[in-house]
């Protein structure tokens, strides 16, 4: 059993959760843990308190306030390229539990895959894993430079442009969200093939609360 936190793994394992190293990343708590086992993925390192390590060392390299019982390492996984039917594609988010909770909103309703553009959050860190509740080890990620990388009709969702966006989606798309107090550059709306907004009665909405919207309208199925 692992007692010190000078242990080799630890100081390893503290240097992939601060995401001073990547390729690898650290999931903590058993629910995080037992949706990686549910999803197929095996980890590269797993250390459970008490039967691998000493509470105390655990606690040690936990970014968790309260530490935590169990934690693991995994290889992280890069799509080659997003696919369809739809694709939830961020743009500058850089809120990592923004990331985080779009994923799961993709896993919630049905979504393809999430591709990340330029500037937008690390979606393995500690925040956006959390944040995902799981949903990082389900869903697809990719990482995309241009919207002409994106599959299907690409729709640039923004507060004040095009028309209301109605679903359910008829063929392959990728929505393309923006910060929340950004947007959506100019040239990145340009390069969709159009843009859509969700009606609200206020200036906008938080970029994941968004994201969650249109996944939900792209996917709900009509009324009978």
């Amino acid at each position: 059993m692992i007692t010190s936190h000078h242990n080799p793994l630890l100081k390893d394992i503290r240097r992939l959760a601060a995401r001073r190293e990547r390729g690898r990343f650290v999931a903590e708590g058993e629910d995080l843990l037992r949706a990686a086992e549910e999803a197929g993925w095996n980890p590269v390192h797993r250390l459970v308190a008490g039967v691998d390590v000493t509470e105390e060392a655990l606690a040690k390299v936990s970014s968790l306030g309260s530490g935590t019982r169990a934690l693991a390492v995994f290889d992280e996984r890069w799509a080659p390229a997003p696919v369809g039917p739809l694709v939830v594609a961020l743009w500058g988010i850089k809120d990592p539990g923004n990331v985080g909770t779009v994923l799961r909103a993709a896993l919630a309703f049905g979504a393809s895959c999430v591709a990340l553009g330029p500037e937008t959050a690390d979606p393995y860190g500690p925040k956006a894993v959390r944040a995902s509740m799981g949903a990082i080890f389900a869903v697809p990620v990719a990482r995309v430079e241009t919207v002409a990388e994106l599959p299907g009709t690409t729709i640039a969702l923004d507060a004040r442009r095009g028309e209301a966006l109605r679903g359910p989606a008829q063929s392959d798309v990728s929505v393309v969200v923006g910060a929340e107090r950004a947007g959506l550059a100019p040239e990145v709306v340009a390069a969709c093939d159009r843009a859509a907004h969700i009606p609200i009665n206020n200036e906008s909405l938080n970029a994941a609360m968004a994201a969650t919207l249109a996944v939900y309208e792209l996917t709900r199925f009509p009324e009978s």
